[in-house]
């Protein structure tokens, strides 16, 4: 049986009710037994972390894991935005460990707190490292598992990409999204646990269960670079429930070239036509922004502040440590809409550009909204999307999860997938797009093509 066959195996392999309520009273109890402290402080309270008045940055007094700037965007001599921008130029690990148990592909997944998680413990990937992390910087210990992934062979390997981080939070960030298997036996710590990949996809459904890294790294699977026999696919579409969405991923389909060509037209001339330029800043240059001894704040609103933490956490590699935070400004929507032509699933998806983007644009979800926003600054699709979720539209996913907890506190966003007719969509504006998942799947293969939003919409998705 080939990989994709026992992946898709493995997402119909679905827990019952009891072994589901262990699983969440796995969860609870080590919550409920883990000691957290976390409490705002002032950045000269912290031993480790100041502001270098020579770089104009806050960063720790070895100068790893992150600094934070000031970022300001122009296009000509016009200021199109100034903000705080977190700089991490690292490339951490988000790996997954798979195995075959009983005929049935395993994920191990592990039950882990970042700081920044407003519900303490999430379902995290088998490791999640920065480089700082797993070369030690910290002083901590080497993170469980590292050797899997740093030994991995390349018949092992499902997954192996490098994708963006948030690009409206921090400049140019990307980790390595990988997925490997295992034949031997491995130890099971008790911070980790097998499950299946329909047992994940449940777990998506429950409010900030399952953590951003491990959405991206599913996000990731190749489904359609496999090729597949007639047989296979047979196999595979009794599998599924939803037939349109196996159509969108594995049947041919003529327009799949031209969609990319389309697709990648546009963002090239983005790339070549639009000169925005990024500058730079200390952070004391910021006109718009407040800085403070107890945190950074924009004078008049904007989707996030920065705070600064005192945290203490035990069971983690470092138990106590100080660090600045990104807070939300309130929650963000990630929107996709879907819809079927001639019985083919296809995302409405757009082009957007970002004030961090590695690559200065990527395709996002239909609707990315932060926050802050006020509604007469909304999109016609925005607009649209509003309407339709409020108007009686099929709802496939709406579900509130959080972002990564490591640099951000308490970010919640709502995901939400809806069905339409196509013409309730009519003609689309410059820079959207209507993919099937071939293609977008075929796109992720790619580093820095898809953003982290859309990735994460994607990875909810119910066969």
């Amino acid at each position: 049986m080939n990989t994709i066959t026992k992946i898709i195996k493995s997402h119909n392999a679905y827990l019952n009710e009891k072994s589901l309520t262990e699983l969440m009273s796995w969860v609870s109890e080590k919550n409920s037994n883990l000691k957290v402290s976390i409490t705002r402080n002032k950045l000269t309270d912290s031993d480790t972390w100041f502001y270098n008045k020579t770089n104009g940055e806050i960063r720790n007094q070895n100068n790893t894991f992150f600094q934070i700037r000031g970022l300001q965007q122009y296009q000509g001599s016009e200021m199109l935005l100034e903000q705080p921008i977190l700089i991490q130029n690292e490339i951490g690990y988000l790996g997954i460990i798979c195995k075959e148990i009983d005929g049935v592909l395993q994920f191990l997944m592990q039950a882990k707190i970042e700081p920044g998680n407003v519900n303490k413990i999430q379902i995290s990937p088998t490791i999640q490292a920065t480089k700082s992390n797993f070369t030690q910087k910290h002083g901590g210990k080497k993170p469980a598992y590292l050797d899997y992934f740093l030994n991995a062979s390349p018949e092992n390997i499902i997954v192996d990409q490098i994708q963006s981080e948030q690009s409206s939070r921090f400049l140019g960030k990307r980790n390595r999204n990988i997925i490997i298997t295992v034949d031997e036996d491995i130890e099971v710590l008790p911070s980790h646990r097998w499950m299946t990949l329909g047992t994940i996809k449940q777990l998506m459904k429950i409010d900030n269960l399952v953590n951003m890294d491990t959405r991206t790294v599913l996000s990731c699977i190749p489904y359609c670079s496999t090729k597949l026999t007639d047989s296979e696919k047979s196999e595979i579409y009794e599998m599924f429930s939803d037939k349109s969405l196996f159509r969108s991923m594995f049947n041919d389909n003529d327009d799949n070239e031209q969609d990319f060509v389309k697709v990648y037209r546009y963002i090239n001339d983005y790339k070549m036509l639009h000169s925005r330029e990024n500058k730079i800043v200390p952070l004391t240059e910021m006109k718009s922004w407040d800085f403070t001894d107890s945190g950074i704040t924009h004078k008049t609103g904007y989707p996030f502040r920065v705070i600064f933490c005192d945290i203490e956490i035990e069971g983690r590699e470092v138990t106590h440590w100080t660090q600045p935070l990104f807070e939300a400004e309130g929650m963000a929507t990630f929107g996709l809409i879907t819809a079927n032509f001639d019985g083919v699933k296809k995302f409405l998806v757009h082009a957007k550009p970002e004030a961090g983007c590695f690559d200065s644009i990527e395709l996002a979800p239909t609707v990315q909204l932060e926050a802050a926003v006020p509604e007469n600054e909304y999109s016609d699709m925005d607009k649209l999307f509003f309407e339709l979720l409020g108007g009686g539209a099929e709802i496939k996913n709406n579900v509130v999860l959080s972002e990564e907890g490591g640099r951000f506190y308490h970010e919640q966003n709502k995901n939400i997938i809806i069905k339409v007719q196509p013409d309730q969509i009519g003609e689309l504006p410059k820079g959207y797009f209507w993919l099937d998942y071939k293609t977008l799947n075929q796109m992720v293969q790619y580093n820095n093509v898809l953003n982290i939003q859309l990735r994460n919409l994607l990875s909810l998705l119910d066969f």
